[in-house]
């Protein structure tokens, strides 16, 4: 019974964390149908976040609680961000899916070597060139022939705008030296430490469930319920299912499908920042976390169903449970009476080859259900 509890609470545990990780994927790939390959860099970025409000809350009276102040942090950071995605990039290739892979795939490298980078230095530089680029371009737009000389006056500003930037910065770099050039972050991971309440475990038996596993619990199923009332209950939540189920009609009754994509964007983007707040407190964060989480994630939202929230919901419970039960070989003891059971189970009780497993297990299940454990129905499908 001991062994059966700690597979079910593993099982539940490892699900919790990749339903968090998929929820905001699942609203961004499942309902607008957009193939976000920075989703895991947003929940880097969301790690990232909760270590800044970390460092500078350490010698608050808020210390014990900063993890709520980084949850709301980290929602707002890369809301903010997957909006400025949504309106410079994804928002002119919809129905493009190879062309959105490749286009967020990009943007991913891009995040990963912005925080190994990032520096005082690179900030300065940045933002002069966002100041004279765009600020010029605004300028020259009011002018009433601005179309005939949109492309001109793009190619004078790009360049004139980063040698200045570029200009400045250099001069910023050797007047203060290290105290801009150096990385914020770097290469090297670094670690979020959980507050006092959340160390420690809840003693089950002879197995103890870490609270911080236990708190990611609370908050996926917290996460969830928020997403629903959102979804069913509030007028954009309702605005969001109307241009899902038909965009056409949508724009033709007045809702603005804009607003509505940007909207969708920024929150599955904010609940990303959130997953990676959580997955901060389980190991060290470093520019390749997202990575880790980003294959995981969508084979939780492809296994339920894509746009199916319940579908997720049930699939990362069994991809947590099928992964830890193979991982950690917990069904090795109930096979030992078959050497050659008990052989299979041990050659795929570690992290990678359960893993594979998972992987080989899920093709399997694609081949006779392609459309995942509960498949759209209606005129989505046909549209």
């Amino acid at each position: 019974m001991s062994q059966i509890l700690e597979s079910l609470f593993g099982g539940l545990s490892i699900g919790s964390v990749l339903l968090l990780s998929a929820l905001g994927l699942a609203i961004v790939f499942g309902l607008m149908g957009v193939i976000n390959m920075a989703h895991g860099e947003l929940m880097m970025l969301g790690a990232y976040t909760t270590f800044v409000v970390q460092n500078a809350l350490k010698q608050t009276p808020l210390a014990d609680i900063y993890i709520f102040v980084a949850l709301i942090a980290a929602f707002l950071v890369t809301a903010a961000i997957g909006l400025l995605l949504e309106r410079g990039v994804v928002r002119y290739l919809y129905g493009r899916p190879l062309e959105t892979l490749l286009a967020t795939w990009g943007v991913s490298l891009i995040l990963q070597q912005f925080v190994r980078s990032v520096s005082w230095q690179f900030v300065f530089g940045l933002t002069i060139f966002c100041l004279l680029f765009f600020g010029g371009l605004w300028l020259v737009a009011r002018r009433p022939d601005w179309e005939r000389i949109r492309g001109w006056a793009i190619a004078a500003f790009l360049p004139l705008s980063a040698a200045i930037s570029l200009f400045s910065a250099s001069i910023l770099g050797q007047s203060l030296k290290l105290v801009v050039t150096k990385p914020w972050f770097g290469t090297q991971g670094v670690d979020v430490t959980a507050p006092r309440w959340l160390r420690g475990g809840l003693p089950i038996g002879t197995y103890q469930l870490p609270y911080t596993r236990l708190f990611i619990l609370i908050l996926t199923i917290a996460c969830v319920l928020g997403v629903y009332w959102f979804l069913n209950k509030t007028p954009w939540g309702l605005r969001i299912r109307a241009v899902t189920q038909n965009r056409s009609m949508s724009s033709c009754l007045g809702i603005p499908t804009q607003k509505v994509d940007a909207l969708t964007f920024a929150i599955g983007s904010g609940l990303a920042g959130v997953a990676g707040c959580a997955v901060a407190l389980l190991g060290s964060v470093s520019s390749n976390t997202g990575q880790a989480y980003i294959v995981d994630t969508f084979m939780v939202v492809v296994v339920g169903g894509v746009g199916k929230l319940v579908g997720s919901i049930v699939a990362a419970g069994v991809i947590g449970t099928i992964s830890y039960v193979i991982g950690s070989n917990a069904l090795g003891p109930l096979v030992g009476f078959s050497d050659l059971l008990k052989g299979f189970f041990e050659f795929f009780a570690s992290a990678s080859m359960a893993k594979v497993m998972v992987f080989a297990l899920i093709v399997v299940f694609l081949q006779f259900r392609p459309a995942g454990l509960f498949p759209q129905k209606g005129r989505t499908v046909d549209n």
